[in-house]
């Protein structure tokens, strides 16, 4: 196996940063790989089916350029529009260089290539070349062949840095998409701001200030002829003598004002190598929170590469200065704390947000105060993000770790309408659900893939627990009433628990069954959310035993979670589900609890040879060994590789808790919410025989987080089953 793909994907790199450090130092960033899911699966062995559709199946869609982390800056190639974040690894052409990017479908902002020769706004990729590509943490470099220009990019927390090598008696040149993103834009500008700078917005609430070390002769806008987007093009002054150009782009969601202040506080007085520096020291400061000992140098570069990935997201929304544009579009200045983007809940409130604020509790304090403020000065409802609520998880999960720096009133009054209120910034549905005590779905037996509808199922299990999260805050804030409500409501998974076929299932208005009934048949959103019957089983993390009791026996729930394991997938091509054992998807966030059941039927090590079996196969995945399972959605996929990669899973995440599982390394130093914390593995195999934290024998695979902190230590002695 070629480790170099783990650790560093170009030698030049190591050259470039032996000026950071001396060169015989290894650090924990040498192991992180930035191009690691940027991969696209294309076989049937990888897929779990044949490809026959033309639109490629989601890959992980991360981005491979340099970024802090939880920056408002990600300095990243594009390679497609209306892609993830920008970029395919087997794409063979490079549009530009954008300064935002987040796994989704947005926040592709202000793309600039660097070109040479003639310029048409229809016709300026450049292909490139992966043997003269490089990139790890707050770093990225490629050669753009079309032009022979070398490219190297690092980053600030607000300011992209741009280096670029120009061929001899080149005409340097920049092409800026003002008028690109994922999405059209109606409201651009570029204006020249003295000889060495430019200005600009991009869309109402993206501006820009950009600083280069060599004069500006013209800033002109060429039109399409083909009924693209038009492109401005930066013409440098021949007379500066220098092949490279370097270029400096301050960024703000407020004003170009502030884009200026953040350009200026951040990057004054510094080389493009001392940012890279800065920005390799910040990123080792982080990844030494979890230090690891005792594995091989695929799982070390899997592990730092997937904490790495872990830590980029949620995007930093305010400037240097305090300020920044809230959801009312009004300029805000000294709230406090930093604003940032509402998080991708539905994806991350599993485990991303919780490790997040174990290892950076004040990020994840701000974050929150963000989401009030985004809450109080909408409807009044919590924040949601896509499908579900889950917020509240997040915000009383935290609390219960110590991260309690915020107004808990002004949280549960916005979580507490959430679960209550019919409303556009609410729980769909919410009526029907406290009516019936589950949503019904549609009988829709030929129903496509792709359509959306109320997906009863996902939602009914889902806001159970949203509503077992608010219950927890209820109790802290002493409202017995509500508290008795929502924990009632807690229970109502069980409303959809078909006993005759062992599945959660849909309801029809009425209380009917749905029918006819497949649980093979993967859906968008009938019944189950980008899932399928199977992938939706076992899903009431707060209350595990009820869960099982549901079933006959024990013996019943281990037949079910094997014949998961081993019914084989039905063969449907469906983009956003890949990477299969039996009928299990690993690439898709709705089954990612389940293997973890049969911890609660005494068959730990059941659960733990599946999760060996995941934490091997589906990360590096692909003919170049960089394709995850499935979509990374702003670090859960990640986040699930790390916690389970050092024994401690968030399995329910609104809960002070961790269920404890085997470590892939024998020694684990962990930073707890700033709380040293060790963990050792002792003895080789898939059974947990012991548990000890501190000195104490600990009979239960859940260990408190209290526990953890006071102890400092924590014990796994594992035996060969």
């Amino acid at each position: 196996m070629n480790y170099r793909r783990y650790i560093l994907p170009l030698m030049g790199t190591l050259i470039l940063t032996a000026a950071c450090r001396p060169k015989a130092e290894t650090h924990l960033t040498d192991f992180v790989n930035p191009l690691l899911g940027t991969a696209t699966l294309w076989e049937k062995a990888d897929l779990g089916y044949e490809r026959h559709n033309e639109k490629r199946t989601w890959g992980a869609e991360v981005f491979p350029g340099a970024a802090l982390p939880n920056a408002m800056v990600q300095l990243t190639p594009v390679t497609m529009w209306n892609t993830g974040a920008g970029y395919q690894y087997e794409d063979t052409t490079i549009l530009g260089f954008a300064h935002t990017a987040m796994g989704h479908w947005n926040y592709i902002d202000l793309p600039i290539l660097p070109v040479t020769g003639e310029v048409s706004a229809d016709d300026y990729a450049s292909g490139y070349s992966h043997n003269n590509e490089s990139a790890r943490p707050g770093y990225y470099r490629v050669m753009l062949d079309r032009y022979g220009i070398n490219a190297e990019l690092t980053s600030t927390l607000r300011t992209g840095y741009h280096r670029y090598t120009f061929p001899d008696n080149a005409q340097r040149r920049l092409l800026v998409n003002v008028a690109h993103n994922q999405h059209p834009i109606n409201d651009w500008k570029i204006n020249p701001d003295g000889r060495f700078s430019f200005s600009g917005n991009q869309g109402n609430d993206f501006f820009y200030y950009a600083v280069a070390d060599a004069p500006i002769d013209t800033i002109r806008i060429v039109e399409s002829a083909k009924g693209s987007s038009p492109v401005a093009v930066v013409d440098f002054s021949s007379t500066h003598p220098a092949n490279t150009v370097q270029l400096r782009v301050g960024i703000s969601h407020v004003s170009v004002e502030n884009a200026r202040e953040n350009l200026e506080r951040e990057t004054s007085g510094k080389s493009f190598d001392d940012v890279r520096c800065e920005a390799d020291k910040t990123w080792e400061k982080l990844l030494a929170k979890i230090e690891v000992k005792g594995s091989d140098k695929r799982m070390k570069g899997l592990f730092y590469s997937t904490l790495y990935r872990s830590m980029l997201l949620p995007r930093l929304m305010s400037d240097v200065n305090g300020q920044y544009r809230d959801n009312r579009n009004n300029i805000v200045t000294d709230a406090g704390f930093r604003y940032y983007a509402n998080p991708a809940f539905w994806d991350v409130y599993r485990n991303q947000l919780i490790l997040l604020g174990m290892l950076q509790p004040d990020v994840a304090s701000d974050i929150i105060k963000s989401t009030i403020d985004r809450g109080e000065k909408g409807d009044g409802f919590i924040p949601s993000y896509f499908h579900g609520d889950h917020a509240p998880t997040f915000i009383v999960g935290s609390y219960l770790r110590g991260i309690d720096d915020f107004d808990l009133d002004r949280a549960y009054r916005l979580c507490l309408k959430s679960a209550m209120v019919l409303g556009r910034d609410g729980r769909r549905y919410i009526e029907e659900y406290i009516a019936n005590g589950y949503i019904t779905d549609e009988n829709l037996p030929d129903c496509p893939f792709w359509e959306e509808h109320k997906g009863g199922v996902t939602k009914t299990l889902e806001y159970a627990y949203d509503d077992y999260a608010v219950a927890q805050m209820a109790r802290l804030r002493a409202d017995s009433a509500n508290y008795r409500t929502l924990m009632e409501r807690s229970g109502n998974w069980r409303n959809l628990f078909d006993p005759s076929t062992g599945f959660w299932r849909g309801r029809v208005e009425g209380g009917a069954w749905l029918t006819p009934y497949d649980p093979y048949m993967p859906y968008f959103q009938q019944m189950y959310r980008e899932a399928n019957g199977w992938n939706s089983l076992f899903y009431a993390p707060h209350d595990p035993q009820g869960m099982v009791a549901l079933y006959p026996s024990a013996k019943a729930v281990e037949e079910k979670l094997d014949s998961l394991f081993t019914e084989p997938w039905c063969g449907l091509e469906v983009h956003n589900m890949t990477g299969f054992i039996g009928n299990y998807c690993h690439g898709n966030q709705p089954g990612h609890n389940i293997p973890y059941t049969y911890c609660f039927i005494g068959k730990q090590e059941k659960c733990q040879e599946r999760l060996n079996q995941i934490m091997d196969r589906f990360y590096d995945m692909g003919k170049e060994r960089l394709a995850y399972a499935g979509m990374d959605d702003t670090g859960e996929m990640s986040a699930w590789f790390v916690l389970n990669a050092i024994g401690l899973y968030t399995y329910s995440p609104a809960d002070p808790e961790y269920l404890v599982t085997v470590p892939i390394f024998d020694r684990i130093r962990l930073d707890l919410a700033g709380t040293p914390v060790t963990i050792k593995r002792k003895g080789h195999g898939t059974r947990i025989t012991d548990i000890t934290c501190g000195n104490t024998g600990h009979d239960s695979f859940f260990i408190p987080h209290g526990a953890l902190l006071k102890a400092g230590s924590l014990t796994i002695t594992v035996a060969a089953d």
